[in-house]
């Protein structure tokens, strides 16, 4: 499975929609880009492999791999990059601002499902993050 994220940037958020074989899943929010610094910067672009993650947290999530000078970088609900996130992505049903989103749990659990069917199988996740 190969996600593709196409992404939006502003000064105070970035917007994304992700896709799949070119059908829509569901739009994200990441914090701005700040030169991939920890915590305040959404991830370079580049491709990356998705695997599944337990958190007392988050219970059971995802997480993106081998992120270049990162770790724990989680796919995970959140509304508010700037208030909720440390450089994870959040997926959302809409945008409500750059940053800023809505109904994430339902975005969210839409996409683990998909995810987590095709890694049960234990088939390769990819993500391609791009602008």
């Amino acid at each position: 499975m190969v996600l593709v994220l196409s992404r939006t940037y502003f000064p105070d958020g970035t917007n994304s929609k992700l896709e799949c074989e070119g059908k829509f899943i569901c739009n994200t929010i990441e914090l701005p880009w700040k030169k991939n610094e920890t915590k305040v910067s959404c991830i370079p672009e580049g491709k990356y492999f998705i695997r599944k993650r337990y958190s007392n947290k988050f219970k059971w999530h995802l997480e993106v791999m081998n992120v270049e000078s990162r770790k724990f970088i989680l796919i995970h609900p959140a509304n508010n990059a700037l208030l909720e996130l440390n450089g994870c992505i959040a997926p959302v049903t809409q945008f409500s601002g750059p940053g800023l989103g809505l109904m994430s749990r339902k975005a969210f659990y839409k996409l683990k499902e998909s995810i987590y069917k095709v890694l049960d199988r234990d088939e390769e996740v990819s993500l391609i993050v791009q602008s």
